[in-house]
């Protein structure tokens, strides 16, 4: 099992490759369906208003509830078609589950990022969280972007260089 520190850098990235078993700790955002594009507009129009630095941050694909964690499907068009624009905009780690298209894998490999899923298990999830705080888009509710501080998030690469665990 391989501990990994977020945020990250390019060279930690590299480290990694498909199949490996990940303990991720430090900073993870959160977003889905109802912010990620709003993330991706922010960036589009140049606004220089980001909430956050993107820089070698993790995404992870969820909402945040009293009743905890659990990553959605990723390949929904409002999330996947983000994942180009957010990796190339600094996002080293994108955390989800299900099976991503050929052009999202390549995207990934030109930004140096990766695609970690992670066992459905959210009550797992939801005790690695030590702290949470809305940081954007206060009013999407439990949808909205979180910061949070976790310890031992487990993951599986599933996608790295070019290749999918799912292929």
């Amino acid at each position: 099992m391989k501990k990994l520190k977020t945020p990250t850098t390019d060279a930690k990235i590299k480290e990694l490759d498909v199949g490996d078993k990940l303990l991720l700790s430090g900073t993870i955002f959160t977003g889905r369906d109802a912010v990620l594009p709003k993330l991706v507009s922010l960036i589009e129009n140049q606004t220089n208003s980001l909430p956050f630095s993107l820089n070698g941050i993790a995404i992870m694909h969820t909402a945040v509830s009293d009743a905890g964690i659990a990553p959605t499907t990723s390949n929904k068009e409002e999330i996947e078609s983000t994942i180009p624009i957010l990796s190339k905009e600094g996002v080293k780690i994108h955390i989800g589950k299900g099976k991503l298209s050929k052009s999202s894998v390549e995207s990934l490999k030109i930004a140096n990022s990766i695609f970690v899923v992670t066992p459905p298990v959210a009550a797992l999830l939801s005790s690695s969280i030590k702290s949470k705080k809305v940081v954007a888009f206060k009013e999407e509710g439990m949808e909205a972007i979180f910061k949070l501080e976790v310890e031992n998030i487990p993951g599986i690469v599933a996608i790295s260089k070019g290749k999918s665990i799912f292929e």
